[in-house]
């Protein structure tokens, strides 16, 4: 399977467990990954027949600015599901980084890794 990454999408959101991060938002940033057969593209050097990444990435942006979830973990399912509604994305891998996590001891970032695909 090939793959078509885009890393580091940003976009400001409400999601969270305190109020604090359901009122004053926070930066989340999202890695992606989707697995496809680019083959048919690349031999007609057709758009059409691939992953429009642009587009996979606004619809992303939309899910991360939409309506609020408690966990990240719902995020990334929530992304996922944008991704393989796409009918060549066979496969995608999402990693949400929240880098303001509402965490008491310095850190650098946490994430959340999920893979799904196609049934």
């Amino acid at each position: 399977m090939d793959r078509v990454a885009l890393r580091g999408l940003k976009a400001r959101g409400h999601h969270g467990v305190f109020p604090k991060e359901r009122e004053e938002g926070q930066t989340f940033i999202v890695d992606l990954v989707l697995g496809l057969d680019i083959r048919p593209a690349a031999a007609d050097d057709d758009l059409t027949k691939t992953v429009h990444y642009g587009i996979v990435a606004e619809e992303v942006v939309a899910v991360v600015q939409g309506e609020p979830v408690n966990l990240i973990e719902t995020l990334a399912e929530h992304i996922a599901q944008v991704c393989l509604k796409h009918d060549v994305v066979r496969e995608v891998e999402v990693c949400v980084h929240k880098p303001d996590a509402p965490i008491t001891v310095p850190f650098d970032d946490v994430t959340v890794t999920i893979t799904r695909s196609r049934v």
